[in-house]
């Protein structure tokens, strides 16, 4: 298996992502009803995604 860089949209979703998990356990604010366990989850998923399928 041969893995290559993410797109840079794929990266700055997951970025985005994450940092909508972490506002809630900072204090910030709650944007979605969806644990920050999920949404950090989610955007570790799309990361993968990124790295191992070719030009996604």
């Amino acid at each position: 298996m041969k893995l290559s860089a993410p797109t840079t949209v794929l990266f700055v979703v997951s970025v985005v992502v994450a940092v909508l998990a972490l506002l809630p356990v900072l204090g910030v604010a709650a944007v979605v009803p969806v644990s920050s366990f999920w949404l950090m989850a989610i955007a570790y998923a799309v990361l993968a995604i990124g790295c191992l399928f070719k030009g996604a």
